[in-house]
Order: structure tokens, then sequence, then C-alpha cells
């Protein structure tokens, strides 16, 4: 099980200190699901109001009373009159502010709380970050048998971002990716407790969240959760109905999805799936079924032995110092920048395209792996070519406007983004691992920011991008990412005083830390990241691998290898 770690938590509001404020996209809502909640505590309780307390304090204590793991949170309802009291409910969502708080008595029964907001979660566990927004609430209070008592609340629940961290894990929940061939994590933050398993399957059932929900697909949209999830030793046992009418492959991804998804639970390795008490026999696999079962939809799939490339003076190399084979290896197109993608069976690298300049005109250029490429797009200017794992398709961005995406055997095809355009200039596109997602690096006036969107294919029209969202606001100029895992990202961004250097953030904006620069000899330009691979970095003119929290020469031991623009194969 993941937790969320201290260090990041500390990490995100230093960043939020030094960028005022943070804003939302939505009304706060909350995770308050009764099922979420567990039988005990978790961690230590707040008290109730102390006889006397001033209008301040009665305000700050029910911020923190927000930090109960108690359903209905009846601590922070002592702090509500009676008439507030009957009304008012946890579940309709948590607006998280920053702990550095202020409150202000403005009158007799009146006291104006502000603060950071960091971003809000609904009450299925989805984060939003925000961006530029203070919360603001003007709290009226009035006096109950002689002692102040709120009588506006706001809706659901304020909770400071120390406690958040401290009640609530960093999981997620899996679906299906449009070629059936992966699970996508959706990540969700849910109370810590014995419920836990229970509340995932019941956020599979439900479904995905807004954003995601339009590029992905749910085996378990149409069965029922008959009874609360069960661990049994090292494994989850869950009961479905609704199975009758799903065909082997449904099958298959309704079991990958339960797998990755519970796979989470601490103490436990393998999922049953029952119908009616009885198991479900899955083709393919046995009954307690464990990860390894369904390794061909793993998330986090590279292909086998794919080194790292890089760019030296147009010269397509490998991370060992070599050219690549046939003409890109060469020099003969003049590479400014490329990707390249494997077969996903055989890991064999097949296709690749690149990007060259001359005479003041970009064009990309396609073809085999090792092999001859011919230009397919024009433009003024293209940015980095991006490959998923799932498609052989490679999407780039032209004239910082036009997203258009090329089939390894077809034409170009403009990518509908409608709202992309209005936003500012798109200099950096990254298709995530299962190709659902993209990260999209966009400038407008003195900065540039970071937005996660999702990929959307239908049988109607032309493939979007759509329900684009800011997931970094604090990092007001970034330079570049890449895709670190399924559901992480990393980041080249400005840092202040020591000007561009590197993050991980969560796709949703969640867990954003700082990376370590140790070893590198001037800020970095350009990065790639891969699952279950180290990061790479072109600063100085040459190429860097992060190792054990420091960046050391390709070749061990070696002076640093030339090169820019780094990328791992998909």
């Amino acid at each position: 099980m993941r937790r969320l770690p201290a260090a990041l938590a500390a990490l995100l509001l230093a960043l939020l200190a030094a960028c005022s404020t943070v804003p939302t996209g939505s009304a706060p809502q909350a995770i308050t699901d009764a099922a979420a909640r567990p039988t005990g505590d978790v961690g230590i309780e707040p008290l109730g109001p102390r006889a006397g307390a001033t209008t301040e304090e009665i305000v700050r204590g029910f911020v923190d009373a927000a930090a109960s793991s108690v359903n209905g949170h009846p601590v922070a309802v002592e702090h509500l009159t009676p008439e507030a009291g009957a009304t008012w409910s946890d579940e309709s969502g948590i607006t998280l502010v920053g702990p550095d708080y202020a409150t202000v008595a403005t009158g007799s029964g009146a006291v104006v709380m502000t603060g950071d907001q960091v971003g809000t979660v609904d009450p299925r566990g989805v984060f939003t970050a925000a961006s530029d927004t203070v919360f603001t609430h003007e709290f009226t209070l009035t006096e109950v048998d002689g002692e102040w008592r709120i009588a506006n609340p706001p809706d659901g629940l304020v909770m400071l971002v120390p406690d958040f961290e401290r009640l609530y894990d960093d999981l997620a929940v899996y679906f299906v990716d449009p070629t059936q061939t992966r699970v996508v994590p959706d990540p969700r933050y849910l109370i810590s407790g014995e419920a836990q398993p229970t509340t995932l399957v019941q956020r599979l059932v439900e479904g995905p969240s807004p954003a995601l929900a339009a590029g992905v697909g749910n085996a378990l949209g149409g069965v029922t959760l008959t009874r609360a999830v069960t661990v049994s030793g090292s494994t989850v046992v869950v009961d479905l109905a609704g199975l009758d009418d799903l065909s082997p492959q449904q099958l298959a991804q309704l079991s990958a999805q339960l797998v990755f998804t519970l796979d989470q639970v601490e103490g436990t390795n393998s999922v049953e799936v029952r119908t009616n008490g009885e198991p479900v026999t899955v083709d393919g696999a046995p009954t307690a079924q464990r990860t390894d079962d369904w390794a061909s939809f793993s998330p986090d799939s590279v292909p086998a032995d794919a080194a790292g490339h890089y760019l030296d003076a147009g010269r397509l190399m490998t991370v060992d110092g070599q050219p690549a084979p046939g003409p890109a290896g060469l020099g003969a197109y003049g590479l400014t920048s490329a990707a390249v993608s494997a077969d996903p069976r055989t890991s064999a690298l097949t296709t690749m395209a690149g990007v060259s300049v001359a005479g003041g005109t970009a064009s990309l250029l396609l073809g085999p792996y090792g092999g001859d490429l011919a230009p397919v797009v024009p433009a003024g200017r293209l940015s980095v070519p991006t490959v998923a794992a799932t498609r052989p398709e490679f999407w780039v961005v032209r004239d910082e406007s036009t997203v258009v995406r090329v089939p390894a055997t077809g034409s170009p095809q403009p990518v509908n983004a409608p709202t992309l355009a209005g936003l500012g200039r798109t200099t950096v596109l990254q298709l995530s691992p299962d190709g659902v997602r993209a990260a999209v690096v966009v400038s407008r006036g003195d900065e540039a920011v970071l937005l996660v969107g999702t990929v959307v294919r239908s049988e109607e029209g032309p493939v979007a991008l759509r329900d684009l969202r800011e997931v970094a606001p604090s990092l007001p100029s970034v330079v570049d990412v890449a895709w670190r895992t399924a559901g992480s990202l990393m980041v080249l961004a400005d840092g202040g005083e020591d000007g561009v250097v590197p993050y991980v953030v969560g796709v949703d904006g969640w867990g954003l830390a700082t990376v370590p620069t140790s070893g590198l000899p001037s800020p970095p330009t350009a990065l790639a990241a891969a699952p279950g691979q180290q990061a790479l970095v072109s600063a100085g003119g040459a190429v860097w691998e992060l190792t054990g929290g420091t960046w050391v020469t390709l070749v061990r031991g070696q002076a640093p290898v030339p090169g820019t623009e780094p990328f791992y194969p998909a």
C-alpha cells in the first residue's frame, strides 16, 4: 500500500509558500463515503471546543476537527450551532488548505479565514489541483449557552494538507485502455482503514473519474458488488453479480482491473473473484489471481532491453555511446529530436520518427528503425515527437498550435484539440505509456504551465485531446516533461535561484517533489523517463543518468558523452 510520504507534503507546502496561491476548477467536495471509514481510529482524534474559547479559537478548532477518522465528524459538529449542526454534512467534499492559514476577527461574532487553497477532493476520492486561488470564508458565530458556535460552516470539510497526508492513502483504481491490452491508473485518495478493499472495488464499479472517463473502458461497469470485500490470509475475496453475460475477454479485463487495484491492499498478493459465493473460472488464470497472471496488462510495461537514445550533432545515438543503426545513426538527416516505437510482442525496435530542420523549414521524417526515413509533415516548427507503447503512431505539435498524429502505416491526421490553441503556445507534448493521456507544456506570456489531457478515440470522429487540466500550478515555468510511470511525471521547471531543476509529480498534481541535481554541471535542458528506467537529462551539452540520487555519466568512469534530447523507445 502506498502512503503519502511526509517529505513530499513538506516539499509541496514549501513550494506553495513560494507561490502564494493556488486555484480550483470546481466547487469543494469530499471523500466521506461511509464504506471508506475504518471501524477504529486512525491517528489522534481532535478535541472538542474548550469552555470560554474565543471566536477565532472556535474557527481553528473546527478546521482541526476535520482531521478525524470518525464518520460524520462529530467533533466538528460540536463547534457549530444546533441549527447548523443539523444541516451540515462532511460528505460534500474536502477543500485542502495550506497550514499557514489566517483567522481574523472582523467584529463581534465574525471571523474571516484565508489560506492557500491546494486543491479539492471529491466524494469519490478524486484530487483536483488548484491554481491562483485563495480560500476565503467569513464565519458567522453566535452564542449558545454562553459559548461561541459557528452558524454558517462551509460545505464539506476544510482540511489542512498535513492532516490529509496523515489520514489518507494515495491509491489508484485501474481501468482499461482502448486497445484492451493495458490497465490505466486513476488516482484516488481513501482514508486508511479496514474498509479500503471494499471501497476500492466500489470505486471500480462506479467508474473512472470525469476527466478520464472518455478515454478508458470498464469491465466492471455493469456488475454489482454483492457483499463487503474480505481478506483471507493474503487473498482478497470479491463477490460480484452480473458476470454471466461477460465474454472471456471481458472477464480477463475485469480480473486485471481487480488484481492491479487490490494489489495495493497491505499484506495481500492475490485476488479471488466469486459470484454467488462460488469461484469464477477465468481462462488462463488460477483461482487466486496475482499481477503476474496478468502481466500483459501491466500499466508500466516497457520494451525489454529498449535502451535510451539521444542525439549528438544530428546523429541518433544509444546510451552506450554508439551510433544507432542505419542512416540516422550516421547523421544523414541532421536530426534535432526523435522517437522510436517497439513491437509490444517481441520488443524489437520497429519504427522511428525524427525532426530535421533545413532552410527554416522543419520536417517530420518517418521510417523503419535502422532504415531510410521520408518526410511526412512539413512545418515552420515541430515539437519533439512522441509515441505510446500501445499504438504504432507518432504525435507531434505543428507550429505550436496543431496536434498531428502520424500512424506508422498511413497518412498524417489532425487531432481534435479544440481548447488547446486558446491556452497559449504548445511547446511540448508527451503521450503516456498507455496512450490514454498526454502531458502538454503551454507557454503564455512569461510562464509555461503543465497540463494533462485525455486522449479520446471513437468511431464517429477524429481522435481528440480533451479535458486538459493544470497539474503543477506552483511551477510557473515548465521546460520539459516525461512519463516516469503510467501515473506519474518527471518535469523540468524553473526552481528559482537554482535555475531549471527536475521534479516528480503525480498525474493528478499531487505529490510534487524536487529531484536532486547533484552531479549535474549546469541546469538541465531536456529529459527522458520511462517506467523502470533511469531518468536521463541533457545538461552542459552532455547526457547524464540518475543513479542513486546522483547524476552520473552514461559510461561509468569515462568523460561525459556529448548529446541532447534524450528519450526512451516505447
